[in-house]
């Protein structure tokens, strides 16, 4: 059950609906990355997902992100701006309920009033002195301010649980 038509968050003017998915992705990455990017939009206030996830991407929604430029050339876009904000490395989750000013970081849909990012952390294993590793994230974006309940906060960890069993290279 989706959020309902009153509920739904604005859609942002001038920015782009795009479904990106990095190349070369196994079948079953590809299909998860999918199948979670759609049920944030379509369960939650979100107008934008993007999954990271061992440095491979799954963007969703509406994205401000140049013009004229090739799919693959909008997925390195994207890793590019992911490394200059320095997400990779995330451990806590970041929520921003009500963002004042657009331009937070230039990749946001215009219009942008919540943001949340929520790092996937890799358990394993581990020797005494090792720590989770973070092996992603998945970074939701809304038009409406204070777009996620403690609820939907929960629920997106969750989903997050989806990646946590991957194999991690190293």
């Amino acid at each position: 059950k989706g959020a309902s038509q009153s509920e739904q968050a604005d859609l942002p003017e001038g920015s782009e609906q795009m479904f990106l998915l990095s190349e070369g992705l196994s079948d079953t990455l590809k299909e998860d990355m999918a199948w979670a990017s759609y049920v944030l939009l379509r369960n939650t206030k979100a107008i934008a997902v993007l999954i990271c996830i061992q440095g491979e991407l799954c963007v969703r929604g509406y994205w401000n992100t140049p013009k004229n430029l090739s799919k693959a050339q909008v997925v390195e876009w994207f890793k590019g701006e992911i490394e200059n904000i320095g997400l990779v490395d995330l451990k806590d989750t970041l929520y921003f309920p009500q963002i004042t000013e657009f331009g937070l970081w230039g990749m946001l849909p215009r219009g942008s009033r919540s943001l949340m990012v929520e790092p996937v952390m890799q358990t394993r294993e581990l020797s005494a002195n090792e720590t989770d590793r973070t092996i992603g994230f998945i970074l939701l974006a809304s038009s409406s301010g204070y777009a996620f309940s403690d609820k939907d906060r929960a629920w997106i960890r969750a989903i997050t649980n989806k990646f946590k069993g991957l194999p991690v290279p190293g």
